[in-house]
This record gives structure tokens, C-alpha cells and sequence, in this order.
């Protein structure tokens, strides 16, 4: 896999010049320096300034935008907040969008200003620009030295040649811009945006199905370890992979999953001890059974998959991953590991299957008294569950060729479909105002409370509305720049987006969708709905009420329910956003509850 540089309209800025003066010469940063003092250069009108951030550091592209009047020479930030937040229409039709990068302690960035020049510059101004210049040439030579040291290395992890999908943030920093929804002037902003992104929803358009050549071809081994054809007289995928190694040798040494993570490290401890005994002898070769999920829980994220995971779990013919969310076709297979980090290598299939050898020994069975390999639990299946599969396809902007305005070219179940046309996938969805709030509960580290997270979702329905002034909906929906940027994730709720993409793919009846206030109300009745869906066999009382009786699984921390529900006006706003996105859902799957109105 190699990077393919974002299209430089990714940045969403309205103003085009300024989009196009950007992209021309600042798309992609690597390293900066350490330097004292702040170093710019001037190209067609603007100056472009760097400022110092003291050590040296990681750098992503962060852009901080001031638009400004022939007849001012600067603009204050306040200033700037003023204009944002007029009521003039214009002004709000031409304003830009601000956006920067990750701004944590742990992370030091670089920002990139863009002002009006002065029209008359003195000349010792002029004298000390050429100093900055070359400043700005010396310090890129250093820069492409150090890079040049880190690539001949094989340093990956040391120098990131693309922006982490990850670091973004808005540049609005909510202690100078924070929106107070209660004052008239900032709600009627707010609406207005909501408006404008509801004018523009659009549902017609539809992606086109990438034909299996140009899958495989970008992904040849996956497709050469994973056969056409599974093993017969078994309810789950499985196929006998001949094994290349000794009886002695460790089959998870070089395991990419056991690498990062010590509780991955612990499980292949235990699966080495038993794993040589279930090889399978055959005309002088080694071979071991291989297997893919039956089915996947692919979503959505603070939906209840965790719940719905465990409880499953404790059906006696449904074997899971030891860990609940591998996160492989999304993430891993990518090389991205943990969300605050960059690309590293990525996880190769074989990997991805190791998590399923446990689950495969107990379809194998004990081979010392079945020595023919057939199995002996043909009934059993295994489910995988990682709530990012049927919605992250944020990596794909950094490995694939751009070639669909702006749309991923290739989407998850387009591979999954690829190598398991028969998969089944269960989907757990929830009110998206609701699943928005407990998002940035669970995902948030400090200061939240009901007023940041009204902030936030200001924020983040003005870099969607910015989008969709240029883009059409699904290109903003997949949009990674403003995915990443926006500071709570509004697009995981737009469930409709992407279930019409996975239906383009796999059949209605391969696919089970759960609303959590169901589940919740009456677990036997999801559950049951489940184990029908599955094609499971009938369970002992016993054995039912330990399924569906046991407590809840992740519910929410004691101490994110003592900051109390979300305000009312921030609840009435998400609502009306949602409103279109939920009402095509529920005609799509033909039933109102999906509209969620009663709440």
C-alpha cells in the first residue's frame, strides 16, 4: 500500500483561492524543528507563518484561517468570531471553516496562519523577509535530511509520511468561541446551519460496485489465503491450511496483535501449548484448520454491541475472538492500531485468523480419536464483533487512489463480501441523540459536561454544513478531513447512509437490525430474534435465563451519570438534524420505531 496525498479540496474551504494557495504548497508535513523564532514566507498576497512550537515534534497539517478585507491589514480573532456569528446571510455563505490538529499536551503542533500582506513594506521589512526565506530553505534542508535518516532506516514509526487520521480537531477553542445556544443570536446561527444542511440531504445518488479485479488487486495476499470454497458438512467457514512450520516452532511469534497488546500476548500463550496436537497429518504434511466468522456484530458504537456480545458469548454453540473488537478489516488492516497513533505495518490476514484458533480447535474436535479431520462440532459458530465495520472507512483517503469525487472507491463489506458472500451481520442501532451524548461521555477525557458538549456539537454541524456546500452527501459523510476534525462524531449516527451501502452489497435477510431501547425493554425478545437469525438450536430454561437475565455489560460510569442528561435546546437541535436521516431509515426497513419521535 502506498499514500496517496488527500485532494487538496479535502482541506473544505469555501474560499477557493485560498484552498488551492494551500494545497499548491503545504498538503503534507512531516517533522518540524526545533526553532526560536517564527519563520514565514509570502506567496501571491498572503503570508504564510509557522509558528515555533519549541521542540521537536510531530507536525500534521493544521490550518488556521483569516479572511480578510482589502481595506484592513490585520484581524483580530475577535473580530473574526464577529463575522462567524453576524447575522448577515453573505457573511455566513462565504465564511471559512477553521480547522486544526490535535492540540494535547503530549502532541505539540505547528500552525500554519494565512493573513492579508500589507500592500507597502518598509525596506528593512523587505531585507528581513529574505532572512525568514532563508531560514525557511535552511530549516526544510534539515528536515529532509532527518527524513531522508528516518526512511533509510526503516524507522516507520519514528516518521509519519502521512497525516494520522486521528489528530484533527476544530481550531474553535471553547474558551474564546463558545457557543451559548441560549442567547438568540447564537440559536438562530446554529438552526440556520441545520437548515442549510437539511436543504441539502440527498439520498438518490448511488455509488458504484467495484468489480473483484480491482479488489484483488488491492489486496493480493488476502485473497491468496482465503480460498473460494470452505469445508462441507460444517455451518461455518472453515478450510485445512497446510503448515509451513516445524512441530516445534511458535506459530505466533510474529503476530501483529500479540506485538501491541499484552492481553493478545497472554491468549496466544495458551494457544501455543495446544496448538501442535491439533495439526492434521496428511501425505507427509502438516496442516491446521483455518476459520472466518460466521457472522459479525458490525455496529454501532454505544449502541449495546458489548451487551448483545456478551450474552451471546454464553450460547454453547457460539464462540467469539477471545476480546471483543479486533477492529482488522477497518483499522488494523491498515496499520492503525490505537486511534492517538499513526500507520504502522499492517496486520496481515494471517493474523486476523489466529484470533479465531481457539474457536477452531473446538469445531476440530480432539484429533487422537477423529484422526480423519472431520470435525466434530459441526453445529458451532463464530461470531467476530468490532462496532467500527459498518461505518470507519476513514483509512482509505491514505491508500487508495481518488477517483470517485471525493467517495471511497472501495468500502468494507466490498472485501468482506468478496471472501464471504454468505456472511451474516447483525446491527444494533440506537437514537443518534442519544448514542451522540454517551459517545462523548464515554470517549471524553476531562472537562465534559452538558454545556462543552453543546459546544461541540456546534461545532461540528459547521464543518458538515461547510462540506456540503461544495460536496455531495456521502462524499461528506466519508469525508476524512472533516470526520476527524469534527470534535463529536455526528456522521456514526447517520445510520441510513450507511446501511443503503451495505445493502447495495449483501442481501436484506444476511443483514439483522436491533434498536437498544428494544433490547433494553425486553432482552428475551432481541435475543430470541438473534438465535432465530443465527439458526440456533433451542435452549434449556436454565440456560436462557443465564443468557438474557444476567446484568447489563458497559453500561454508563457512575461518574459521567452525575453530569446529568444534555440540555434540552443542544437535544432539540441534534433532533432536527437527524430528522431526514431517520425518517429514510425507517421507510427503508418499512418501520416507524426507527424514527424515534417518542423520546
Amino acid at each position: 500500500m502506498t499514500y496517496k496525498p488527500q485532494r487538496p479540496d479535502l482541506a473544505i474551504f469555501p474560499n477557493r483561492r485560498l484552498n488551492h494557495l494551500i494545497a499548491d504548497k503545504f498538503t503534507l508535513f512531516c517533522r518540524c524543528l526545533q526553532m526560536r523564532p517564527a519563520f514565514s514566507t509570502v506567496h501571491h498576497g498572503y503570508e504564510l507563518r509557522f509558528l515555533n512550537t519549541g521542540m521537536l515534534c510531530t507536525v500534521f497539517l493544521k490550518l488556521s484561517c483569516q479572511v480578510v478585507s482589502p481595506q484592513l491589514d490585520t484581524m483580530t480573532q475577535m473580530d473574526y468570531k464577529y463575522s462567524l456569528l453576524g447575522p448577515a446571510i453573505d457573511d455566513y455563505r462565504k465564511r471559512p471553516l477553521l480547522l486544526q490538529v490535535d492540540n494535547t499536551p503530549m502532541n505539540p503542533f505547528a500552525v500554519l496562519e494565512v493573513k492579508r500582506d500589507a500592500l507597502k513594506r518598509s525596506n528593512n521589512s523587505g531585507c528581513f523577509c529574505k532572512i525568514r526565506v532563508y531560514g525557511v530553505l535552511f530549516g526544510l534542508a534539515v528536515m529532509f535530511v532527518i527524513m531522508a535518516s528516518y526512511v533509510l532506516n526503516g524507522d516507520k514509526k519514528g516518521l509519519l509520511l502521512t497525516p494520522s487520521p486521528y489528530h484533527f480537531t476544530t481550531l474553535v477553542n471553547p474558551g474564546l468561541f463558545a457557543f451559548n445556544l441560549s442567547s438568540e443570536k447564537d440559536y438562530a446561527h446554529i438552526k440556520l446551519v441545520v437548515k442549510s444542511i437539511k436543504s441539502k440531504v440527498d439520498f438518490g445518488s448511488s455509488r458504484h460496485i467495484p468489480e473483484l479485479k480491482a479488489l484483488i488487486k488491492t489486496d493480493p495476499h488476502m485473497f491468496s489465503v482465503i480460498p473460494h470454497k470452505f469445508l462441507p458438512g460444517i455451518k461455518n467457514p472453515c478450510w485445512y491450511e497446510e503448515y509451513t512450520g516445524n512441530r516445534t516452532s511458535d506459530p505466533y511469534r510474529t503476530n501483529m496483535y500479540g506485538r501491541y497488546s499484552r492481553r493478545f500476548r497472554t491468549v496466544f500463550q495458551h494457544l501455543r501449548s495446544s496448538f501442535h496436537k491439533h495439526l492434521l497429518y496428511r501425505k507427509k504434511k502438516l496442516y491446521r484448520m483455518r476459520c472466518l466468522p460466521y457472522f459479525y456484530i458490525i455496529g454501532q458504537p454505544k449502541c449495546g454491541t458489548t451487551d448483545l456480545y456478551d450474552r451471546l458469548r454464553r450460547h454453547p454453540d457460539v464462540k467469539f475472538t477471545t476480546f471483543k473488537e479486533p477492529h482488522w478489516w477497518t483499522r488494523k488492516r491498515f496499520g492503525i492500531i490505537r486511534l492517538s497513533e499513526g500507520v504502522h505495518d499492517p496486520y496481515p490476514v494471517e493474523d486476523y485468523l489466529d484470533l479465531f484458533d481457539q474457536a477452531a480447535y473446538q469445531i476440530q474436535g480432539n484429533l487422537t480419536a477423529n484422526d480423519r479431520g472431520y470435525p466434530s462440532h459441526p453445529n458451532i459458530i463464530i461470531g467476530e464483533a468490532s462496532a467500527s465495520t459498518m461505518w470507519d472507512n476513514n483509512a482509505w483517503v491514505y491508500f487508495y487512489d481518488n477517483t470517485s469525487e471525493g467517495e471511497p472507491p472501495f468500502l468494507i463489506q466490498d472485501f468482506i463480501h468478496a471472501v464471504q458472500p454468505d456472511a451474516r451481520f447483525i446491527v444494533m442501532l440506537r437514537d443518534p441523540v442519544e448514542r451522540l451524548y454517551s459517545d462523548y461521555l464515554y470517549f471524553g477525557i476531562a472537562n465534559k459536561s452538558a454545556e462543552d458538549f453543546q459546544e461541540k456539537v456546534s461545532e461540528s454541524l459547521q464543518l458538515f454544513e461547510g462540506c456540503l456546500m461544495e460536496y455531495t452527501m456521502r462524499s461528506c459523510v466519508y469525508n476524512t478531513t472533516v470526520n476527524n476534525a469534527m470534535p463529536v462524531r455526528l456522521q456514526v449516527g447517520l445510520y441510513i447512509v450507511y446501511l443503503m451501502d451495505w445493502l447495495k452489497v449483501f442481501n436484506r435477510d444476511q443483514i439483522l437490525l436491533l434498536r437498544l431501547e428494544d433490547h433494553a425493554s425486553n432482552r428475551k425478545y432481541t435475543m430470541h430474534k438473534v438465535f432465530d437469525f443465527l439458526g440456533l438450536g433451542p435452549l434449556t430454561k436454565e440456560k436462557e435465563s443465564e443468557i438474557t437475565e444476567s446484568p447489563a455489560s458497559n453500561t454508563r460510569r457512575p461518574a459521567d451519570k452525575n453530569l446529568g442528561p444534555m440540555l434540552a435546546i443542544t437535544k432539540e437541535i441534534l433532533r432536527d438534524f437527524y430528522t431526514p436521516f431517520n425518517a429514510k431509515l425507517a421507510k427503508v426497513l418499512q418501520n416507524d420505531s426507527f424514527l424515534w419521535e417518542n423520546r
